[in-house]
This record gives C-alpha cells, structure tokens and sequence, in this order.
C-alpha cells in the first residue's frame, strides 16, 4: 500500500493518520491507491470514465456511511456516491476526493402479505427481482438487470411496469437516509415529508439513501420479447409502433429501437413487456407481431426476471459510453425520418437508439407532488453511443451530440434524469422543471455546503 494521495477540496494533502483513525471505526472495507483491489474497485461500467480516487470506502452498512460521511466533512472532501449499478454519467467516482461505495450493501427484506420490499441501496435490478419473484411480486425498476436501484430510483425510475404501475420513485413508501450533517434519519409521508419529496426523482442531491421501502406488485410471469426487422423497413416500422401505442392498454410497455443484431445486421425492433393476463396478452399484441415481414419474433411467456434479462447483452461491461436523451413533443413522420437519418449515420455497431413510450400511470401524479417533473411527457428518445476503442471516443461522441441537436426542433425542452450524462446546467434544471426552485430550498436545508455535488446537481443558494 502506498502512502495515502487523499485530498481536500483545496488541494491539500491529507496524511497518513486521519484514515488510520477513520480505518479503526469503518467496519467495511477501505481500499487505498496501491491496494491489490484499487484497480477494480476505482472502475466504473462506463469504461470512458478513468478517475483515480484517494480512497474508496466501502460500506458494510449505514454506520459505515455516516461515518465516511463524517470522515469527508472532518478532512473537507470531494464526494462521489456510488451505488450498484451503471452510472452511465460517471458521476460516482472522482479524482482525489472519497467513493462512499454502497456495493456491498445488498440486503433484501420481502413481506408478501403487505406487498414490500425493504433493499439496501447496493443491491441491483437482477437482486431485487430474484427476491420478490419468490412470492410472485415485482417493483417496478428499469430495463436492464444490471441497473443498481439506489440512482434509477433516485432519478425517477422507468421500467417493464412503468405504464401500469408508475415511476420506481412512485412505488417508494420511505427512505432511510444518511444526511449531509451525518445524521440517519428516516424520509416517509409522515417523517421529514420534504425530504420524502424531493428523493423521489431529485436524485442524489440531499443524502445518501442507505435503503428504500418498496411497494411491490402481484407479477411473475409476462409475455415479453423482441421483434427485429432489417433496417430499411424503419420507417414503417416505427410508425406502426407510434400507432398501436396510442391506444394500446397500460399493461402494455414497448420501446422501438435502432440497433445492429451480433451477426451484424443493422435492424429496427419493438420489445415489449405485458404485465397482464397472459391470454388477453396475447390478444393485444397480435397485431403488432403480425405487422409486416419480421427476422424474427421471440415474444414469449417468461419470468419476469429473464424479461429484466433481455438488453443486457447489448450493453456490456467494459464498453465505452457517451449518451444523450429529449422528451418529444409528439412523435411525428418528420421527428422519425430524421431520427432514422441519424441513426443510419452512426460508426459504431455496439451504438443503439431507443424510443420510448410512457403514458398510464406516471401522468395520473401531479407534477409538483413528487420532484421528478416530466409527468406529461409520452416520448423519449435515449441516444446510446457505444464503442470499444478508445481511439474513436471523438468520433462517437460527436455523432451522438449532432443526432441529438438534430431533434432538438422537436424536443419538449424536459429530460429523463436516469439518462443524463455530462450536461449544462441549463439542461439540469429543465430536467426538474418547474420543481427546480423547490429543490434549491430543500439543498439549503439539507446541504447548504453542497457537500453532495457530484451528481445531477442542484446548487444551493449563494
């Protein structure tokens, strides 16, 4: 191990003898630059981000956070938060500064006869689903298995049930969370009621939550899968989609998207996620299976765990990441042929776009009762640049911001917080919308230093 690069904020060094005295009250583990693990343990999945933290503490449980978050304030410390999943942004590691590391703080807690869920903020989608599928329940959370709940709940939260079951950040009954001061405490409707609102959807902006209360659903079993078309049908294909979907019921989820299948066919597909009555499933979704000539139809029955399974492989570990996303206004013929135009320019074959659509349940919640604000919003578009050679980060990342000011004439000027990267202020702050001058008075109560700002960051008053 070599002798701590741990800095202040300021740029001072901080010695030897603050983290041994840290060390001697931190149950979990601390990792050092010179570690065997620090390598490791400093990646995040975004291999795009490279950043050399001073230590990384990682936590066995939430007196592990209350004291690293007593150690930061002590030493002046720059502070990322991570927790187990994707980090798409790279907003949970730093330079210098101190990883509080959730990742290893993964239990669950299922009660089946109340419907809850009670999960550590390290746990993933793949680890929460394997537990309430058990008893037949589900949370609604995310798309991929490899998504840590702590950020996709904190953003807002869209997933297979979002259209019949709301946002993740809907279906949290509380939080416990560390505040900026150190201090456990609990946020619910009846305790620190502010705080309850501003962590659904306000993101990271006002503490580390340690573990979420979940409402769970009565789902096992979905009719899930994917239909996948050659690309030059995207036109028809999409607009077939945009189509079904007005009326489609709100068991229903489905995303269309542009994507290379692994022999390497440029394609055009729907996946979707029915929640509901298998035999009634079947029904609805006919006629969107039996649109046109697809390469192949594999919508199935599954376990709702595999549905969680199904786009993992097209976002591996190790792969670079650049990602842009809009809210639509509408989808129109001119949004999708531009949209189509982009997308038939990019580089990489591992690069996607997503379209998705909303509606149902998220749009019965009133804007300004919980901080994530985009309640009206039906279309978003998710710009994925993806690539594996470091040597073409310029390239990529380009495509990705000309595809994505290529839309902007049919933006509605909102953004889906979970899929934010490195953005302006500006576009933080549409993002919350007409909550964002909530959430400033809420960080003045509850982290007038900002101590927590490496994240979607809401600045407290000057």
């Amino acid at each position: 191990m070599e002798t701590t690069r741990l800095k202040a904020r300021s740029g001072t060094p901080i010695g030897q003898e603050p983290v041994d005295a840290f060390r001697a009250e931190f149950k979990g583990q601390l990792i050092l630059p010179g570690d065997a693990a620090y390598d490791t343990a400093r990646r995040i999945w975004n291999a795009s981000i490279d950043k050399r933290p001073g230590l990384i503490a990682r936590c066995s449980g939430a007196a592990d956070v209350v004291a690293a978050v007593k150690f930061a304030r002590a030493n002046d410390l720059l502070v990322a938060v991570r927790g187990g999943g994707h980090n798409v942004g790279g907003r949970a590691t730093c330079d210098d500064g101190i990883v509080i590391d959730l990742s290893a703080m993964k239990g669950i807690i299922v009660d089946p006869r109340s419907r809850t869920v009670q999960a550590q903020a390290g746990a993933t989608l793949a680890e929460l689903d394997r537990e309430t599928h058990l008893y037949g329940l589900a949370v609604p959370a995310g798309t991929m298995s490899k998504t840590g709940i702590a950020g996709l709940t904190l953003g807002g939260g869209v997933g297979w049930l979002v259209r019949k079951y709301g946002l993740s950040c809907d279906n949290v009954l509380s939080f416990e969370v560390v505040t900026a001061e150190g201090k456990l405490v609990t946020a619910s409707p009846t305790a620190n009621e502010d705080l309850y609102w501003g962590l659904r959807g306000g993101g990271g902006n006002f503490g580390i939550v340690t573990s979420f209360h979940y409402r769970a659903h009565p789902v096992s079993t979905v009719l899930g899968g994917l239909i996948i078309y050659p690309r030059d049908q995207s036109a028809a294909v999409v607009r077939n989609y945009r189509e079904f979907m007005k009326t489609a019921p709100e068991e229903l989820t489905a995303y269309a998207g542009f994507i290379t299948t692994p022999d390497g066919m440029p394609a055009v597909g729907v996946v979707l996620c029915w929640c509901g009555d298998l035999a009634e499933g079947e029904r609805v979704v006919k006629p969107l299976r039996s649109f046109g000539s697809p390469a192949m139809d594999a919508v199935q029955p599954m376990p709702f765990p595999v549905m969680q399974t199904l786009l993992d492989g097209a976002f591996p570990d190790g792969s670079r990441n650049y990602w842009k996303t809009a809210f639509l206004k509408q989808l129109s013929d001119e949004a999708i042929d531009t949209l189509i135009d982009r997308v038939n320019r990019a580089k990489s074959p591992m690069t996607g776009v997503v379209i998705e659509f909303y509606g149902g349940a998220p749009g019965r919640i009133g804007a300004g009762d919980t901080a994530y604000a985009q309640r009206g919003q039906e279309y978003n578009i998710i710009i994925a640049a993806q690539w594996a050679d470091p040597a073409e980060s310029e390239l990529h990342t380009a495509w990705a911001r000309d595809t994505f000011d290529a839309m902007q004439p049919f933006s509605s000027g909102g953004y889906l917080l979970n899929m934010m990267g490195e953005e302006k202020p500006e576009a933080i702050r549409q993002a919350f919308g007409g909550n964002y001058g909530r959430l400033v008075e809420l960080k003045a109560k509850y982290d007038p230093t900002n101590f927590f700002s490496l994240n979607q960051n809401v600045a407290p008053p000057r």
